[in-house]
């Protein structure tokens, strides 16, 4: 590790991370430590172990959305072993137990345990705070096999992964609508495991029966011809679309930048980050408290058309850090390089926006506001975001996750993003308090139109900004 030129080059991030690492250790131990007077302040006529019960559904089913989204999946080249005297059973059991170490699965019992022994105590016996423990854990590894296993289903069955999203979604939103009460539920299962100890046997159950499930699914893909057949799939199945074909290079352009996204796991991990940006609103629009608070609903109709945009753009020449200089050395017209990036991104931005459109049912305001938004995303920030991009020189290794995973990211794709959020809310503030709300937020769309008009002078500064400085990101994405 002293030799590694990669470790010394990144200690002083490493020193930072690993310090946060250690405080998020500790501020949940403190939460678990402290949980329990907490919750009798804030409720005195409630028994915590009862209050903390009542809201570990919603805890279980965030810890699965977030396990999708950021949990890796535990790799292994098994092609090495396949011709050795090993069973497949074992190296799938081997790869099984290597995604059970996973910070994932170790981070919730520093709360569990602690409330378990101060709140559940208080409470219950020794014996049946063991056993509620004893289903804490069940239910956490339960959760990590599922996401795991619905990440691979991701590429052979998507419809399978799309229908655990959409239940997740349908429970949401009818306990947001008070169609059935998930506290309620959730309170009686887990009372209810903390009163029968023996009740602990249907967490053990459900968790293996996800270990299984996740165990065929590997076991029958331990083949050579499937893994061959799995390899050259994920290219050259992509169907080509007939409108791209139509513009020329430029379609052709974007043909293999999508290519390149379905192929490497931190563009697939931006792909899988598009259900949180587009139901980012189900969090605040139910919400009465948030409905006149147009200022902050700006925000997050900037987050919702634009996020995965942003995502895209911020980094759309940092993605080609591993070919850049085979870029550089053929005959490419850069002007259609740069627009074939530029449309991407509108269309990313173009259809998250149509995908929020049934938002209206929360109010016509909240479409308006989206549709400005948008306005001012694909006519502003997309400009903006991929002028900024060619002043990115970070090597971006396509082959990691995204999750926790900041190689490739500088202090300036942090910063590029402040005039994203913080200018249409500027904007807007000043006429929402004299009472022309309508005024600021057509101001925000009429940006963005005027900017979306004068389209090509912007691709003319973005293609010069690149060739002033192609050959510094090509310097950076060799060396970083």
């Amino acid at each position: 590790m002293k030799r590694s030129n990669i470790w010394q080059r990144n200690l002083a991030a490493n020193i930072g991370i690993g310090f946060l690492v250690i405080l998020l250790l500790f501020y949940l131990l403190l939460i678990g430590l402290f949980l329990d007077p907490v919750l009798r302040d804030l409720f005195p006529d409630r028994e915590p172990a009862s209050v903390f019960n009542s809201i570990l559904l919603y805890y279980f089913m965030f810890d699965l959305f977030i396990r999708y989204m950021m949990q890796g999946l535990p790799t292994f080249d098994i092609e090495s072993f396949l011709h050795l005297p090993v069973k497949r059973s074992s190296v799938v059991h081997f790869m099984m137990f290597r995604s059970g170490l996973n910070l994932l699965n170790f981070l919730p019992m520093l709360v569990f345990v602690p409330f378990a022994l101060t709140g559940l105590a208080a409470v219950y016996s020794s014996l049946q705070v063991f056993g509620w423990i004893l289903s804490m854990i069940f239910l956490i590894f339960m959760n990590n096999f599922i996401a795991t296993y619905l990440k691979r289903q991701l590429v052979s069955k998507a419809w399978i992964t799309g229908l655990a999203g959409l239940a997740l979604i349908v429970i949401a939103v009818l306990d947001g609508f008070g169609f059935i009460k998930l506290t309620n539920i959730s309170g009686l299962i887990f009372d209810n495991l903390a009163k029968q100890p023996l009740l602990c046997l249907i967490p053990f159950v459900l968790m293996g029966l996800a270990y299984l499930l996740q165990y065929f699914f590997l076991l029958a893909r331990m083949y050579p011809e499937e893994i061959i057949r799995r390899k050259t799939y994920d290219v050259s199945d992509i169907p080509r679309i007939k409108y791209l074909e139509s513009m020329g290079l430029t379609g052709d352009l974007i043909m293999l930048e999508m290519k390149l996204w379905w192929r490497h796991k931190r563009t697939k991990s931006m792909i899988y980050l598009l259900p949180l940006f587009v139901l980012y609103g189900f969090f605040f629009y139910p919400m009465p408290q948030y409905k006149n608070q147009w200022g902050f609903l700006v925000f997050v109709g900037i987050f919702m058309s634009g996020g995965l945009m942003m995502n895209y753009l911020n980094y759309a020449f940092g993605y080609e850090s591993n070919y850049f200089d085979g870029i550089l050395t053929r005959k490419i017209d850069m002007s259609r390089y740069i627009r074939a990036k530029m449309t991407i991104g509108m269309l990313i931005c173009t259809f998250c926006y149509f995908i929020t459109i049934p938002y209206v049912f929360f109010g016509w305001h909240i479409l308006f506001i989206n549709t400005v938004t948008y306005l001012f995303n694909i006519g502003f920030l997309s400009f903006l975001l991929l002028f900024m991009a060619t002043y990115n020189k970070m090597r971006m290794d396509l082959s990691k996750s995204s999750s926790f995973n900041y190689q490739g990211v500088s202090a300036m794709n942090w910063l590029v993003l402040l005039p994203a959020f913080l200018l249409p809310v500027i904007i807007f503030l000043p006429f929402s308090l004299l009472g022309m709300k309508y005024v600021g937020l057509s101001i925000i769309g009429l940006i963005g139109i005027s900017g979306f008009l004068f389209r090509k002078y912007w691709i003319r500064q973005i293609t010069g900004s690149f060739f002033a400085r192609k050959y510094i990101m090509a310097e950076g994405f060799r060396g970083n």
